[in-house]
């Protein structure tokens, strides 16, 4: 077995087990929660480079939330201490050097792994919640009364059976499934990761072949939470996590669906494929020991998707 990338989070079989999220605390519209939704209470700290706080930049994106909550982007490398701020984004609540501080600040005994997205109370000076799931579900509906498109909903009530049902699959299987190859430690533990991953994938560029969107007709968080790993797949997990039994690229319906995905509104700028590249291969020595930065591959994300007979 070699060494994992996070040993607390790694198995006996050498499978990657992610960490539960320590901070599950709910911001609520109608009062139901000690932390009750206000325009400029509440702070995202969140890095560009990874998939999970990429949920929420392109929640509070969608919803037209920037007025209301503020956001900081930490750097995109991170070391053993944790992610960094930068002179060009500092942490503006605290003055923090490392998120580290806050998780601290929160909860004094914490020795886990910091995680992003963050949703930070600055009033209270405390963590609400670092789960990304509850986190863009909160930017869904609870801050409605300030957002740009209050009117947009990505969880309907009608389709919550399925999204949730597509979640399950897409997060155990492709979310985290590329996690589950990347850092695993044995060659068995790895197998067993990449053939569930590319099941998923053959899964659903199949349920692509007679739905516009994951879930139907119309675009809802199942589609976000997918985009978010599918457009780092090619510049990343097919090399530095050895997902490579195909691109998306190579995939009839999920390369045209990710391009569509990429070309919505506000969403390109989302996207930032440095610090996506940066991130990976710089902060994961076990697997990229020369932490040399590949300058490919060229991506095709602006070609028209060619979904529109679905």
């Amino acid at each position: 077995m070699s060494k994992a990338q996070f040993p607390d989070e790694t198995d006996e079989s050498g499978a990657f087990v992610r960490q539960q999220s320590v901070f599950r605390q709910k911001v609520s519209a109608d009062g139901s929660s000690s932390f009750p939704a206000e325009s400029g209470r509440y702070h995202l700290y969140v890095s560009l480079a990874c998939p999970w706080a990429s949920r929420a930049v392109i929640f509070r994106k969608l919803k037209g939330l920037e007025g209301a909550i503020g956001m900081t982007v930490v750097d995109p490398v991170r070391d053993d201490r944790g992610w960094r701020f930068t002179g060009d984004d500092p942490d503006p609540v605290n003055g923090f050097d490392y998120l580290a501080e806050a998780y601290g600040l929160s909860d004094p005994g914490f020795n886990g792994r910091v995680s992003v997205p963050l949703l930070w109370d600055c009033e209270e000076n405390t963590a609400v919640n670092n789960e990304s799931s509850e986190v863009i579900r909160m930017l869904n509906s609870e801050f409605n009364e300030w957002a740009g498109e209050p009117g947009l909903d990505l969880y309907p009530e009608g389709l919550r059976d399925e999204i949730d049902r597509i979640n399950e699959r897409v997060y155990d299987s492709i979310n985290n499934g590329v996690y589950r190859c990347g850092f695993a430690t044995t060659q068995s533990a790895y197998e067993e990761a990449f053939v569930e991953l590319f099941g998923a994938l053959d899964w659903a560029d199949d349920l692509l072949a007679v739905r516009r969107y994951l879930a139907g007709d119309r675009i809802t968080e199942a589609d976000w939470r997918l985009f978010v790993t599918l457009v780092r797949f090619d510049a990343v997990y097919v090399g530095h996590f050895k997902c490579n039994q195909r691109r998306i690229a190579d995939y009839e319906n999920l390369s045209g669906y990710l391009r569509e995905l990429y070309q919505y509104p506000g969403i390109r700028e989302t996207v930032d494929f440095d610090q996506i590249k940066r991130h990976y291969y710089v902060t994961h020595p076990g697997i990229n020991p020369t932490q040399v930065v590949p300058m490919g591959p060229v991506l095709d994300l602006d070609s028209p998707p060619g979904r529109d007979h679905l």
